[in-house]
């Protein structure tokens, strides 16, 4: 990981999403509560805020990353920062829920071309043996500051005011992209920038080129997958929380700081198993497999203890599944269809994330929160099982 930040280039990509990812967050939780608080708005009304996020990411995206391959990604991440800057501002005056889904939809619809161009950066900018500890150094910082930041947005904005956090979230997108903008990117091949006959040809290139890869059609049907598993679970754990442990908000709270904890504990294992196993696909098998037994363990095992520990093994296995999944793709997709990859599985993971934000309490009023996550556990070993059998050969 030091040599990963002694790359001047990275370097500075890595303070960029640092600086911007906190003002996220600040951005998130103020908004959250501004819509409690002030606005008084429903339990539903806030959670289509995150449905509102994710609807760009799983319809615009694939889209995004075709044109992210034809335009050069370094003009591609600075305007989406600084449209983002401008579009973070209509927070300031946002008076109702229905503002607030329109901005985050807008703020949505711009990640969907930064976050496909900066996995074409990436491996532009890392030596190819030094993708993973890359990529676990960025998952490390979004988790480090995904536990500071909620203490940090409630604290200025109940001093000063959620403005103030909005304000801080566009300044934020405009240290991203001037830092972005100083970066030295390597030009890429003159055949990546050719013009394609269609926008639609290059659509589905993208995706035979996704279905007829067994790696790579394997990892972003597993996250796809292992996302929806995740996202019931995740959504549910506070109900759980409240109805079977018969527990408090502390516990809750505790358990998400947890899966965090979990998740920066991986980062600094996923490198040296990665030096370890021949085929990096079985990591991503790894922590699928980790996530499912850590999820069936607190449904069989309902008790504090028990949850406690499984929220650990989540986040460890998430972030084996996560970081090897994504220098996987960086690896081994050619370098002109990088774009288009990498947004196909943003939209895979947004969509079923949605799905499961949507349906999960139904199917925990129809039968139950103990066997929605008995259900999760068995997909995500199942899933794991296959993966296992489809990688015994190195591909």
């Amino acid at each position: 990981m030091r040599q990963a930040l002694a790359i001047p280039a990275f370097r500075k990509l890595w303070l960029a999403q640092m600086v911007s990812v906190f003002g996220d967050f600040l951005a998130l939780y103020a908004v959250l509560s501004a819509m409690s608080f002030r606005m008084h708005a429903s339990a539903r009304a806030i959670t289509l805020v995150t449905v509102f996020f994710l609807l760009p990411m799983a319809l615009v995206g694939p889209v995004a990353g075709v044109f992210v391959d034809r335009w050069n990604p370094k003009r591609t991440l600075v305007t989406s920062d600084l449209a983002r800057a401008v579009l973070a501002l209509g927070l300031v005056v946002a008076g109702a829920p229905w503002h607030i889904y329109m901005v985050f939809f807008a703020l949505s619809t711009f990640s969907s071309f930064f976050l496909p161009a900066r996995s074409v950066v990436l491996p532009q900018i890392v030596p190819m043996e030094g993708l993973m500890s890359a990529n676990a150094v960025l998952q490390q910082t979004v988790q480090m500051l995904q536990i500071a930041s909620p203490a940090i947005a409630g604290a200025l904005a109940g001093w000063a005011g959620p403005s103030v956090c909005y304000y801080l979230d566009s300044a934020s997108f405009v240290f991203s992209g001037l830092m972005i903008a100083a970066m030295s990117i390597p030009a890429r091949p003159a055949h990546a920038n050719r013009h394609v006959d269609s926008v639609l040809k290059d659509l589905f290139s993208g995706t035979r080129f996704i279905l007829g890869h067994p790696v790579i059609s394997f990892v972003i049907l597993s996250i796809a997958a292992g996302t929806f598993a995740m996202s019931a679970f995740g959504s549910l754990t506070a109900v759980f929380v409240r109805d079977v442990l018969h527990s408090n908000s502390y516990l809750f709270g505790t358990l998400g700081s947890l899966i965090g904890v979990g998740m920066l504990s991986g980062g600094f294992v996923v490198t040296p198993l990665a030096r370890r196993i021949q085929q990096k696909a079985h990591l991503v098998t790894a922590g699928i497999l980790l996530c499912g037994i850590s999820i069936g363990a607190i449904a069989r095992f309902p008790n504090d203890l028990v949850a406690l520990i499984g929220c650990l093994g989540i986040g460890v296995g998430a972030s084996l599944m996560v970081i090897a999944a994504t220098a996987l793709m960086q690896g081994q997709v050619p370098q002109e269809m990088r774009g288009r990859v990498s947004s196909s599985s943003m939209s895979l993971i947004s969509i079923s994330q949605g799905v499961a934000l949507l349906f999960a309490g139904d199917l925990a009023s129809r039968f139950g929160i103990v066997y929605v996550f008995y259900g999760s556990a068995a997909m995500l070993l199942l899933i794991s099982l296959g993966g296992a059998l489809r990688l015994r050969k190195p591909l």
